[in-house]
């Protein structure tokens, strides 16, 4: 007979089916403003997450634990891919994109993929916590409660959080003006 928490743990073959239909969804968010010719399509982007997260012996107790283990993946997927092909050695920058959590993307003055990723390095070596919900509501399109129960803290915290992150990403992200 197993143990109770045995039969809770899920793998990341148990939860494909169930979340493939979001993680596609979300992935065709991702790459909805690529530049032309971008070879990551959203039915690979999902693929590369799960052979990502297969490699792994991981397992998850819930939905919303796996959605945040999968948006950090997608995210690095992405950061990877934008580095391989060196966009920005060839004088070509990369499409913006926002910093709302409902991953719009594009906008006039928004910083780029390579330029987020980077400020969410420099915030996790402040604030982890912070980070990590800029990637949970960004890369991984969870709601503010799901995103809230992932980090096991109250709406409230995540709100007062999600400001303070958002404004010191923005301080990093905001070319400074020099008065003439």
């Amino acid at each position: 007979m197993q143990d109770s928490s045995t039969e809770s743990k899920l793998t990341v073959d148990d939860m494909m089916p169930t979340v493939y239909k979001e993680l596609r969804r979300l992935a065709s968010r991702y790459l909805l403003n690529q530049r032309p010719g971008h070879t990551l399509r959203p039915t690979a982007l999902v693929h590369e997450m799960y052979l990502k997260l297969a490699t792994g012996q991981t397992e998850w107790h819930d939905k919303l634990k796996f959605l945040g283990a999968a948006a950090c993946a997608m995210r690095h997927i992405l950061i990877d891919h934008a580095k391989s092909h060196g966009r920005l050695k060839r004088g070509c920058r990369p499409r913006k994109v926002t910093l709302n959590e409902e991953v719009a993307v594009a906008g006039e003055g928004a910083p780029d993929l390579l330029d987020l990723d980077n400020a969410l390095g420099r915030l996790a070596q402040h604030d982890a916590r912070k980070a990590r919900i800029i990637e949970l509501l960004f890369f991984g399109g969870l709601t503010y409660d799901e995103c809230a129960a992932v980090l096991d803290i109250s709406p409230m915290t995540l709100y007062r959080e999600l400001r303070a992150a958002k404004a010191w990403l923005y301080s990093e992200l905001t070319p400074v003006t020099r008065a003439a």
